[in-house]
């Protein structure tokens, strides 16, 4: 098993990010506590408005992984970095999917 980490630079929640056909916004981030390790989870709603097949929505979950180290560090533009685990294992994927479910109202759910 792979036991690589990686920086996941905190965006500022409530705020409109444009991306390719539309924009999302975060909601919030969630620390959730997981076997004995801490996860971090963020909700996000996207709506594709400027898409040439017309438009849409959905709330969806991304999973950056385990943390490792919370906030450590800030980027140029001062935004928060924290060191992350993403997570590799099938069986705690389908967990975790299982439980972001159930606490959130999402149409999906992604991993880093």
């Amino acid at each position: 098993m792979d036991t690589k980490h990686y920086e996941y630079t905190h965006l500022e929640l409530n705020r409109e990010i444009t991306a390719i056909g539309g924009h999302y916004i975060i909601r919030k981030e969630v620390r959730l506590p997981f076997h004995n390790k801490e996860l971090l989870y963020v909700v996000a709603d996207a709506l594709f408005d400027t898409t040439c097949c017309g438009f849409g929505g959905l709330r969806y979950a991304h999973v950056p992984g385990f943390i490792t180290a919370w906030k450590h560090d800030r980027d140029r533009l001062g935004r928060f970095i924290s060191t992350v685990r993403p997570v590799e294992s099938d069986q705690e994927r389908s967990e975790i999917k299982r439980i972001i479910e159930k606490a959130e109202q999402v149409s999906q759910v992604n991993f880093t």
